[in-house]
């Protein structure tokens, strides 16, 4: 299911909405309606890459919903109706990572000797936690995730939706022409591997799409233009010779002819991004930052994106 080339001939935009958490889904939502209201609509990007909280967001934006109806469900008064069928939080009450799940992901980061050793041993990690404590089933978590998207149906447009195989720590990129729904390869990206288990998708298990690479930026190569969403602002907890940063990503794709800009969380919201990534409480406030900083940064992309 990788089955990833660069396209002959650079095809035109490609917008990257990478992990960040339910926060960060809410300011990728922000960032691109306020885009959207200040004239710069990205939606209509050639190719989506989204990954784990990112992959929520890929699908929501690319679901023919207008971002500004997906803002303000984000922005709803507990107990309104939602507009597009998500909740104001982003739907049903959801599993999250267990409350050891920093120490234990840092500790097979530091037991690794590659990211490739790292992808492995995070998912027999993951596979040996959930056998041992059980969790979220997959039926579960799959309803959870289908209630946050106002379209369950692969865009006609190109998105890839990456994963990591829990068995084997090979990465996977998830496609309409992949074989399974929608629904489905968002709940393999966002499964974290622990208070959410890893995702079945028939006889194989996937883990979290930001263990391949932190934002998959490098999923566009082949595109003139690319825009970077970075919640976490492009920061990594791996070592920097494995290339997980987004530093690396866009290096690449400027070596291979790629125009990258990207956006990270201003400063006075950069303290909702990290420890408080899952806090519901937040994803209002992050919402509307993410909406002020996109009408904000809307001349300078005007002119890149268009």
């Amino acid at each position: 299911m990788q089955r990833v080339h660069s396209v002959p001939g650079m095809c035109e935009r490609a917008l990257v909405l990478g992990g960040g958490g339910s926060v960060g889904n809410a300011w990728e939502i922000g960032i691109v309606a306020g885009l959207a209201e200040a004239g710069v609509d990205v939606t209509g990007a050639d190719l989506t890459v989204g990954t784990s909280a990112g992959a929520t967001a890929a699908a929501q934006v690319t679901s023919g919903v207008p971002p500004i109806m997906l803002l303000a469900d984000i922005l709803a008064p507990a107990g309104r109706p939602p507009r597009t069928s998500l909740g104001a939080g982003g739907g049903p009450a959801r599993p999250g990572p267990s409350p050891d799940h920093m120490d234990r992901t840092s500790a097979v980061i530091d037991a690794a000797t590659d990211a490739a050793d790292m992808r492995r041993r995070m998912g027999a990690a993951a596979l040996e936690a959930a056998g041992s404590s059980g969790g979220a089933e997959p039926a579960q978590w799959r309803t959870v995730v289908a209630a946050r998207l106002p379209n369950q149906l692969w865009p006609e447009r190109l998105l890839r939706i990456p994963a990591v195989d829990a068995r084997t720590g090979e990465p996977v990129v998830f496609d309409k022409d992949s074989g399974i729904d929608l629904v489905d390869a968002v709940a393999a990206s966002t499964s974290n591997g622990f208070g959410v288990p890893p995702y079945r998708i028939g006889g194989a298990s996937y883990i979290n799409g930001g263990y391949r690479r932190n934002e998959n930026a490098d999923l566009a190569a082949g595109h003139a233009r690319v825009l970077v969403l970075s919640p976490f602002g492009g920061r990594s907890r791996h070592p920097l010779e494995w290339g997980m940063h987004l530093a690396s990503q866009v290096e690449e794709l400027r070596a291979h002819g790629c125009r990258v800009e990207t956006i990270f969380p201003d400063p006075d919201s950069a303290h909702m991004f990290g420890a408080n990534a899952m806090d519901l409480s937040l994803r209002p406030a992050a919402a509307r930052a993410g909406q002020a900083q996109g009408n904000f940064l809307a001349d300078r992309l005007g002119e890149f994106w268009r």
